[in-house]
């Protein structure tokens, strides 16, 4: 028989909380030739981790993950997110204004509204990737010695995109 202190259990803990959110315009590319009105939505974020449960009951400290993703939307909160990799889109920024070239349309933007992401598109699924990248380059959650993280996206009720990292 294997002993607590040297066979840790493993616990998975969720976080999802109302003010895990960020308010966003976008528009999703389809091809290079349709795309949606630019529209917005009350994007929902989540988050599931892994980690064993140390000695004294506990895998960590849950304030520490739940401010890290509170900063992550406060990032993305009232913008236009527009995408720097699409094939079908080009952005230009010049004299503060932020100009999206899709086919044969000129979409300005006051650039102090505007935040460029790295991302090919605009989609629940692209954003939960983006913000599992950023969540794991913080100092304090890579800290943690996490096993796994789900982090999840939605753009409306029912619906989530979730980008994994760890074991399953």
């Amino acid at each position: 028989m294997r002993s607590a202190v040297s066979d840790p259990k493993l616990t998975r803990i969720e976080v999802h909380k109302d003010y895990l959110k960020f308010s966003a315009a976008h528009f999703t590319l389809f091809s290079a030739s349709a795309r949606e009105n630019l529209h917005g939505h009350d994007f929902r974020v989540r988050c599931t981790v892994t980690a064993a449960v140390g000695e004294d009951g506990l895998a960590f400290d849950y304030g520490i993950l739940k401010q890290a993703l509170a900063a992550l939307c406060a990032e993305l909160d009232e913008r236009v997110l527009l995408p720097l990799h699409s094939p079908y889109l080009r952005v230009e920024v010049e004299d503060g204004w932020v100009s999206a070239h899709f086919a044969a349309e000129r979409i300005p933007f006051l650039a102090r509204d505007v935040l460029l992401l790295p991302v090919r598109n605009v989609t629940a699924e692209e954003l939960a990737g983006l913000l599992l990248e950023r969540l794991q380059a913080r100092p304090e959650i890579s800290a943690l010695k996490l096993q796994s993280i789900a982090l999840g996206v939605s753009s409306g009720r029912g619906q989530w995109a979730f980008a994994h990292w760890g074991i399953t």
